[in-house]
Order: structure tokens, then C-alpha cells, then sequence
């Protein structure tokens, strides 16, 4: 293996690590939400407005950070972005009232928007063509893992001081990341694009680079306003599950368990249920070898799977958890080998996480294959931009499907606790519905812009 082949694996680990911490942030909020409100007195459902002020923070400061990307020194502008979001994470641990609470959660978005977009842009000029899908299904599997390990992190330690702690602890740790940055090679612009070799074999540059006068051409590419809106559907069916840990808790607390371990059970039910998306890969190398063969390939299939992710997951909520059988203890390695016991022998148990795993893995196959498209549809240096962009509209999705929750107050009305989640969770889902339906009208229009983007790659590759 060669030295700039270990250096490029080693470029793209350390940017997926840092997805994984990025979703670690957002994954330590649900198990704490009771927790956090109770200590700062406000109610457990205004939690759901920290959680949204963050994402929206995160997706608009991406903006900035996504244009910047595509002019300055990427490795410099992520060392100063993590410096931001660890700054923010820590001091949220020091929150002594509500509102401080919201502007330290302000500071950190700003910092991850720096990572969502500028982190995005450096690996596609890593990525080899022909894996694109299935090495950008790295990240996205990545984001998914750091949500469950952050839900994980937060529900452990917070049992062995309170929820302070957890943020005190990534906030010191996500500080070594960039030590780790340091060592990382600044990528080329188009350096993975096989229509520039002979350009940058010939020891030239790729020197196009973004101005605020490309960004309405980028708004207007049929398949980029498509990958917008798909994600916004997408994501106002993936936002609301955030509260699948407080759904278990809910469900759990009815089966009268004490009140310490309720939090680590829902906590390991929901890291147990997400495996599905262990598949991601998989997808991403599907639509790898069908966009080989058609350029529309790609869209069609992921539409299928979205698709289906909807009945699955309503299933997933519906499904009740029976003749659960847990030993009285906070003690995390006990209850997770009870848990993993009860898989085995719980017929109930194994059928709630036979339907999980199908429902996480299906709509694991969105993340690559948007991924992949996104990247496919624009040029190198437009690629942080539109990434940004699209980021923005992921998050309004994810800001509505989490803020959809309060919808439950009038559910709550009608129906008692957990079934006003279970409704409310199931209507969220129903956005997947247009979600795929723009897979499917994008189809025709990636065939078109991948088409234009691999022949300006061409003309500009052929001037040596």
C-alpha cells in the first residue's frame, strides 16, 4: 500500500469520526430531556425547542461555512469549527437557567455547521468515482452510530453524576479531534474525478472555484431543487424519531419498573433497534453498480426503499413491548445482557427488532445514495454550497418533524401517554410518502445534470 493511499484512508477516517461526534451532540439531548428540565424548571416538552434551535443554528451557519469551502483552506476552517462546537458543548454543561441553555446550544450549532458542510466537501475529494455511494455511506452510517452513542453515553454516565456531566466529558474529548487534524492532507479540488487526472497528472490545478454569482445556477438544477426537497420530507419523518427513546421510556414506565433504570432500558432498546442501519454500506453499493449502468438508476431505487420505511416504522411504534422481563438494577452491563437475553427468548421482543431492523435498514439506504447524488449533479467547487443548502432544508424537516411532537399535547387530550406519541410519531411518517415521489421525478433530471457536469469535467480536464 502506498504512503498517499494510507494518508487518504487515514484523511477520510478522521472525517468520518468527526460526523460521528457531530450526531454524538445531538444524540446526548433525549435520554436527558426530563432530566435537564426538571433541574432548570421548565417543561419537558420545551426541550423539543432546544433540540430545533440547535439544528436550525447547525443549518443556517452551514451556509456560511459551505460557501466558504468552495474559496478557502478547508483543514483551517474545520480546526476553527470544531474549536466552536466544543466550546458550546461544554458550556452547556455550566447552564444555570433555561435561556442560557438555548444560546449555549446556539454556539455549539454554529460550530457544527462547519463540520456538516465543510467536512462534506473534503470527502468528496477523497472518494473515488465508482465507490462513491458505498464510502459516503460511511459518513452518513457514521452520523447514524454517533446518534446511538450519544443516547448511550448520555443515559450511562448521567446514572453516575447527573446530566451535566455528559457534556462536560465530549466537550474535553472532542478537543483531541483536532490534534487528529493536523496530520490530515489538504485534498485537491476534483481530485477524485477520473475526467481531471490528466489535468493534475500534468501537474496543474484545479482552479475553479465558487462565487455568489453561481449560487442561483446551483438553485436552479432541477435535480438539486429535488434533492431539497426531498430532504426536507425525508427529514420530518427522521426528526421525529429523536423521541423514540422517550416513547420506550413511556411504554416501559407502564410496566412498572423503578424509575433509574427505566432511562438505560428505553436508551438500549433504541441504540438495539437502529442496527438496521449497519446496512447503509450495502445500499450505497447497489446504487454504486446500478448508476454504472443508468444515471436515473440510482433515484429509482432509493424511492423504493424510502417507501417502504414508512409502514415499517409506524409498525415499530404500534408494536407493543410484552412480557419484558428485567432484573431490578441500574447496573448498565446487567440490564444490556438481560436485553439481548430477552431477544432470544421473548418472542415479542424479537419481533419488535425483527421490524426495527428492516425499518432502520431501509431508510439507510437514503443517506448514501442522497450523498452520492449531490456530489454526481454538481461541480467540485459548488459541491460545499449546494451541500449547505441542502443541509438547511434537512434540517427545516428535522426542526418540523421534532417540533411535530408537540402536536401530541392535543392528542394528549384524547388519548393517554404513550398513545398520543405512537399517533403522533405515525403521522410524522407519512412525509416519506412525497419523499419518495421526488426520487422518482428526479430521476429523468439526474440523467440531464450528471450528463452536463461529466462534460464540463471533461473540457476542463483536456487543457494541460
Amino acid at each position: 500500500m502506498s504512503f498517499q493511499k494510507i494518508k487518504t484512508i487515514y484523511a477520510v477516517t478522521v472525517y468520518v469520526s468527526l460526523a460521528a461526534f457531530d450526531n454524538i451532540v445531538i444524540g446526548l439531548f433525549p435520554p436527558l430531556f426530563k432530566s435537564i428540565s426538571q433541574d432548570l424548571g421548565v417543561a419537558t416538552s420545551s426541550m423539543g425547542v432546544v433540540s430545533a434551535i440547535n439544528i436550525l443554528a447547525t443549518s443556517f451557519s452551514s451556509l456560511f461555512w459551505g460557501y466558504l469551502s468552495g474559496k478557502f483552506h478547508r483543514k483551517r476552517l474545520i480546526i476553527i469549527g470544531t474549536l466552536i462546537w466544543a466550546l458550546g458543548v461544554y458550556l452547556t454543561s455550566l447552564s444555570g437557567s433555561y435561556l442560557q441553555l438555548l444560546f449555549f446550544q446556539v454556539i455549539t450549532g454554529v460550530g457544527l455547521g462547519c463540520i456538516a458542510s465543510i467536512g462534506f466537501s473534503a470527502l468528496t475529494d477523497y472518494v473515488p468515482y465508482r465507490s462513491r455511494g458505498m464510502i459516503l455511506s460511511l459518513w452518513g452510517m457514521s452520523q447514524g452510530l454517533g446518534g446511538i452513542a450519544g443516547a448511550l453515553i448520555a443515559a450511562i454516565i448521567s446514572t453516575l453524576s447527573n446530566w451535566r456531566l455528559p457534556f462536560e466529558v465530549l466537550g474535553l474529548i472532542s478537543l483531541l479531534l483536532v490534534v487528529f487534524y493536523f496530520f490530515v492532507e489538504e485534498p485537491k479540488f476534483g481530485s477524485a474525478e477520473p475526467e481531471l487526472q490528466r489535468l493534475l497528472e500534468g501537474g496543474k490545478s484545479y482552479t475553479y472555484r465558487v462565487s455568489l454569482n453561481q449560487v442561483m445556477m446551483m438553485l436552479g438544477k432541477r435535480s438539486n431543487l429535488l434533492l431539497f426537497l426531498q430532504g426536507f420530507f425525508m427529514n420530518i419523518a427522521t426528526g421525529s424519531l429523536i423521541w423514540l427513546p422517550t416513547l420506550y421510556i413511556l411504554k416501559i414506565e407502564q410496566l412498572h419498573y423503578g424509575i433509574k433504570m427505566v432511562p438505560l432500558v428505553a436508551t438500549f432498546f433504541f441504540g438495539i433497534f437502529q442496527l438496521g442501519g449497519i446496512f447503509s454500506s450495502v445500499f450505497g453499493y447497489i446504487g454504486d453498480v446500478f448508476q454504472r449502468r443508468s444515471y436515473a438508476a440510482r433515484a429509482r431505487i432509493t424511492a423504493a426503499l424510502v417507501l417502504v420505511t414508512m409502514p415499517l416504522y409506524i409498525l415499530l411504534f404500534i408494536f407493543p413491548i410484552n412480557n419484558l422481563s428485567l432484573p431490578d438494577t441500574t447496573n448498565d452491563v446487567t440490564l444490556f445482557v438481560s436485553l439481548l437475553n430477552q431477544l432470544f427468548t421473548n418472542p415479542w421482543i424479537l419481533t419488535l427488532f425483527i421490524i426495527s431492523l428492516f425499518a432502520s435498514a431501509a431508510q439507510s439506504a437514503n443517506t448514501p445514495n442522497w450523498l452520492a447524488l449531490i456530489t454526481d449533479v454538481n461541480l467540485p467547487e459548488h459541491r460545499g454550497t449546494v451541500f449547505s443548502i441542502a443541509n438547511l432544508a434537512n434540517s427545516l424537516g428535522r426542526t418540523v418533524g421534532n417540533l411535530g411532537i408537540g402536536a401530541g399535547a392535543i392528542a394528549s387530550i384524547y388519548l393517554h401517554h404513550p398513545y398520543d406519541y405512537i399517533l403522533t410519531m405515525s403521522i410524522l411518517q407519512l412525509p416519506l410518502i412525497p419523499s419518495a415521489l421526488c426520487y422518482v421525478f428526479m430521476a429523468k433530471y439526474n440523467v440531464r445534470d450528471i450528463s452536463s457536469v461529466k462534460k464540463t469535467l471533461n473540457k476542463r480536464g483536456r487543457i494541460v
